[in-house]
């Protein structure tokens, strides 16, 4: 739990590479646009006297490109600081909001409301999102009971609360959505941030925030978790009362970027635990360096699942769980071994 050295250091490196790694990002692509054409047009829309691009190029920019990356540093930072959240408060090294079908539940609530009709605009879609995140969750914990201290447990809860609500997503799908709609909505399933736009950027921002402004304040708190509930109380910390509200604060974040990206599993697992491994398990140092590492991790990942195979595309959720396996594979393995 002590604080690394270089924490300070870690962060700082973080910023620059996220910073980097945006202005990178803008530019990839078959459009052959260089970073001087990205700066041009953000001025230009900033209303500053600068010349602005070809309508086509400006375009691309700014309603292309821009939206989808600021969307995949958004949902990469959010679910990295949600998955570090859960592993606190669950002290369980393999939770993440994918694990515990937080992702799952939240996926069949906005296939429903997209589906069957029952709203529409991004609000709509995050309520519905956020009401099957909370129920799956619920369920995980009808589940679980008072194991959550059990890796295996909370493991085999998360995976048959997943696929229960994958199951009611498909069963929605095939029983009301026409041929269109099922490609559409298998290829949003599998997580893509294709369909980002200032709007849902703009609802992601806002709800990131307020996410890591209602978590930074309990740091302490889930420093106090790693030592179990009991040991929270005698410090002076109300376990069910900041329980309830962190669990509702990454349930409606996890929500509201699973609406806006589809279901992108493993950030939340992997992420954490490499920057806990650099920066110690101070919340107060981890968080902050959670989303600016998650942030760049989802934004590497999706400038490689639109170029790699170009000029086809593949679901960003595909190529994070291609990574994501193996590295849960490693933490299963060092948990069984520190337990042993």
């Amino acid at each position: 739990m002590r604080r690394r050295p270089g924490a300070a250091l870690l962060i700082v490196l973080g910023l620059l590479l996220l910073l980097l790694s945006i202005a990178a990002a803008s530019v990839v692509g078959a459009a052959g646009l260089s970073p001087a054409d990205v700066v041009r047009t953000v001025a230009a829309h900033a209303g500053l006297p600068v010349e602005p691009l070809a309508p086509l190029d400006d375009g691309i920019i700014w309603e292309l490109r821009l939206p989808r990356v600021l969307l995949a540093v958004l949902v990469g930072a959010g679910l990295s600081v949600c998955g570090a959240v859960l592993q606190a408060l669950a002290r369980n090294p393999l939770a993440d909001p994918y694990l515990l079908g937080i992702s799952s539940g939240a996926s069949t609530g906005a296939v429903a409301v997209l589906v069957l009709g029952l709203g529409a605009g991004a609000a709509a879609l995050s309520a519905g999102a956020f009401a099957g995140s909370a129920l799956a969750f619920c369920c995980v914990l009808a589940v679980i009971g008072r194991g959550f201290g059990n890796t295996v447990r909370v493991v085999l809860a998360g995976v048959m609360v997943s696929q229960l609500f994958s199951a009611l997503t498909s069963l929605t799908v095939i029983w009301a959505a026409d041929a269109q709609s099922t490609r559409g909505v298998t290829f949003w399933l599998l997580g893509s941030l294709a369909s980002a736009s200032w709007a849902s950027a703009g609802l992601c921002a806002a709800v990131a925030a307020a996410g890591m402004l209602a978590c930074l304040p309990a740091c302490s708190a889930l420093d106090a978790f790693a030592f179990g509930r009991e040991a929270a109380a005698s410090l002076g910390i109300a376990p069910a009362r900041t329980e309830l509200l962190l669990f509702t604060v990454t349930a409606l974040t996890t929500a509201v970027l699973v609406a806006a990206s589809g279901a992108i599993g493993f950030v939340g697992l992997i992420v954490p635990h490499a920057v806990r491994a650099l920066t110690g398990g101070r919340h107060r140092v981890l968080l902050p360096a959670c989303a600016l590492y998650g942030g760049v991790f989802l934004l590497a990942a999706d400038a490689v699942a639109r170029t790699a195979f170009a000029p086809r595309e593949i679901p960003v959720g595909m190529l994070t769980a291609l990574i994501g396996v193996p590295a849960f594979a490693l933490v299963l393995r060092r948990t069984k071994e520190a337990r042993a």
